[in-house]
């Protein structure tokens, strides 16, 4: 945590603020490791400061006192203090989350008599390689979502709804260890699964659906994320024929990743595959994102994405076709860049999985 925070100082030196204020859940809990979403910390040359309400006090000095000086405070007397410490070190420039500020935030930011810099670049960009901690935790998180597909497997069956697909997966990732979903889970049967992001319904699977089931599970509040689609019953050649492009195009895309190709480039190789198949307009969307202490991060993996991989990134690799009226099919795993390729986080198995 000491690392954190020397890199967020040189951060604020490159940039050249003198200090910087962080109100989002996750880039408290990243240099604090507080984890309530009531709180303000204010880094600055020399003081860490965490503000937060007598709610949370004993919390934040257990989770977070070593290191932080923990200040109980609400409403208005919050930027009180921010003002004070801000005047008392002579922050001249002090950077923010811009990307996450609400109008209302900013209002009163701009009360502090300190010009406020837009920082949200340079906080996203600290959190983009993982430390081999962080690592640990995204495997655990995938790890306890691949043993709950296993076991939705054994339970599921023609006639059930999508929506309790959905509950009967929640519920048996958490008794295997999940703190909660990684987001709401996806389950999209038949022709539902032609929308990316089917919200589960009151549709009953059926012989002859292709299921697509996007989900993940949270371990020490970093997220997994895995889709798999399967079968219910016997599906027809066509179906299989869609699932066996998917298949080898996230294969060719897997087997490229690595440090030194750019989101871009990776894009590229699942896409054109898809398209020379002659589904090319049937795939709409990006091939990948990092993940971590939230599911959508830096870096991206699509047709603008130029990023250059490096050890310790994280991407998604999740190729698709979605034919509107018919089906759907997306397979999907999560995955760390390494020193000489990939970690793939994703147990799970590809082969087209029946339930009867």
């Amino acid at each position: 945590m000491n690392d954190r925070l020397t890199r967020l100082r040189t951060a604020l030196e490159k940039k050249g603020v003198d200090a910087v204020l962080l109100n989002s859940v996750t880039a408290i809990r990243y240099f604090s490791d507080f984890t309530s979403d009531d709180a303000i910390v204010l880094v600055t040359k020399k003081r860490n400061v965490l503000i937060t309400d007598f709610r949370y006090t004993i919390q934040a000095k257990e989770q977070s006192g070593d290191r932080f000086e923990i200040v109980e405070a609400s409403g208005s007397k919050v930027f009180e203090i921010v003002k004070q410490a801000l005047a008392e070190e002579n922050c001249l420039r002090t950077g923010f989350e811009d990307d996450v500020v609400s109008y209302a935030r900013y209002e009163k930011y701009r009360g502090l008599e300190t010009e406020l810099v837009p920082m949200a670049e340079e906080l996203h960009g600290l959190r983009i390689i993982k430390t081999p901690d962080e690592i640990e935790y995204l495997q655990k998180a995938q790890s306890i979502a691949d043993r709950s597909f296993t076991e939705l497997l054994k339970v599921i069956h023609p006639g059930m709804t999508e929506r309790r697909v959905a509950a009967e997966l929640e519920y048996i990732a958490a008794t295997l260890g999940s703190e909660g979903p990684s987001f709401d889970t996806i389950v999209g049967s038949g022709p539902n699964g032609a929308m990316c992001h089917a919200v589960p319904g009151n549709r009953k699977l059926q012989n002859g659906d292709l299921v697509v089931l996007d989900y993940g599970c949270l371990y020490n509040g970093y997220h997994s994320d895995m889709t798999r689609t399967f079968a219910v019953g016997e599906v027809d050649d066509f179906a299989i024929g869609i699932y066996n492009i998917v298949r080898t195009a996230q294969a060719k895309a897997l087997d490229a990743l690595k440090p030194g190709i750019t989101g871009k480039e990776l894009d590229a190789i699942a896409r054109d595959y898809i398209k020379e198949q002659g589904y090319g307009d049937c795939f709409g969307h990006s091939l990948g994102h990092g993940f971590g202490l939230l599911i959508h991060e830096s870096p991206r993996a699509s047709v603008t994405g130029d990023t250059v991989f490096e050890e310790g990134m994280t991407i998604t690799v999740e190729p698709g076709i979605y034919i509107e009226g018919r089906l759907g099919v997306r397979i999907e795993d999560c995955c760390v860049v390494t020193k000489d390729g990939k970690l793939d986080l994703c147990s799970s198995t590809k082969e087209l999985q029946h339930i009867n």
